[in-house]
C-alpha cells in the first residue's frame, strides 16, 4: 500500500497513509481510501459471511458506522451463485449497501469443520455440506467470482493449515501460496476497481513465514494478509508472529 503520499482515485482503487504511531509500541492509526470511501484503521470489519448480518440491519450496520464489512467467496459463489448476484448488479446491490467490502478466497473453509476438502496443485476440491457435491475451487476460480462479486479488496486462495499442525505440510502449504498467488494475479482481470491481497503464510515457524514474506513481497500487490494465526495456538504464539510478520514485511519493503 502507498503510505504517506496521496494518489488520485481516478488513478489507482487505494490510498493508504500514516495518521499517527505510537514511539514506544507498533500500534499505529491511519487511513485507507478504497472506492467505495475511506476507512480508518485499525477497524473492525463485521462479517457477513453470506452477504448478510445475522440479527441487524442494514440501516443499522450504517447507524454504527459501519464502512467495510468481510463476505465470503466459497458460500456465495458456490451456493448463492454468481446468476442471482450479478441480477442486481453485485454483491453491493445484492447486500442494499453502498460501502466497501471484502471478500475472502474460500481458502479458510479448508480447515472449516463442516466441509470435507483436498488439496492439489491445482487447487481444492470442496464436499458440500448440504449436498454431498464435489466442487472445484482454483485459484483462477476464486479470483473470478470475486471479480463477478465486485468487492474492493479480494484475497488470493491459499493453501491454509492449522497453526496447531507442524511438519512437512506446513512447509507445503507455505510454497503453494506463493505459487497460488501468482496464478491469482494472473487471473485478475479488475486491477483498477479491486485491491488484490497476499496472504502470509508459515504456522508458527518462523523461519517459513520469513521466506513466504520474502517471496510475497516481490509481488506487484497492494496489500497483505497474516494468515494461518487463531486456530489454537498460545497467545505468546500468536503475537510472536504478528510481530514477526509485520516487522519482517517492513524491513522487506525498505530494502526493495
Amino acid at each position: 500500500m502507498a503510505v504517506g503520499r496521496q494518489v488520485s482515485l481516478e488513478s489507482t482503487p487505494r490510498n493508504m497513509w500514516l495518521v499517527t504511531e505510537c514511539s514506544c509500541l507498533r500500534a499505529w492509526a491511519g487511513k485507507l481510501r478504497l472506492p467505495h470511501g475511506t476507512v480508518a484503521t485499525p477497524v473492525f470489519m463485521p462479517v457477513g459471511t453470506q452477504a448478510t448480518k445475522k440479527g441487524i440491519t442494514t440501516e443499522q450496520l450504517d447507524s454504527l458506522g459501519c464502512c467495510i464489512c468481510l463476505c465470503n467467496t466459497y458460500h456465495l459463489g458456490l451456493r448463492r451463485g454468481l446468476e442471482l448476484i450479478q441480477k442486481v448488479q453485485g454483491l453491493r446491490g445484492f447486500m442494499n449497501r453502498p460501502h466497501n467490502l471484502l471478500t475472502d478466497s474460500g481458502g479458510f473453509q479448508m480447515v472449516s469443520p463442516f466441509s470435507l476438502s483436498e488439496v492439489t496443485k491445482e487447487g481444492i476440491c470442496f464436499c458440500l455440506p448440504y449436498d454431498c457435491q464435489e466442487t472445484p475451487l482454483s485459484p483462477e476460480r476464486s479470483v473470478e467470482i470475486q471479480n463477478a462479486l465486485g468487492s474492493d479488496i479480494i484475497m488470493q486462495l491459499d493453501d491454509v493449515v492449522s497453526s496447531t499442525v507442524t511438519g512437512p505440510r506446513v512447509e507445503e502449504a507455505m510454497h503453494r501460496s506463493v505459487r497460488w498467488l501468482d496464478r491469482c494475479m494472473a487471473a485478475h482481470r479488475h486491477q483498477g476497481k479491486q485491491n488484490l491481497f497476499a496472504i502470509i503464510q508459515g504456522g508458527l515457524n518462523a523461519g517459513l513465514r520469513i521466506t513466504c514474506l520474502k517471496e510475497m513481497t516481490k509481488r506487484d500487490v497492494p496489500g497483505f494478509a497474516i494468515g494461518g494465526l487463531s486456530w489454537g495456538e498460545s497467545k505468546a504464539q500468536f503475537w510472536k508472529m504478528v510481530v514477526l510478520s509485520t516487522s519482517s514485511c517492513l524491513r522487506t519493503s525498505e530494502d526493495t
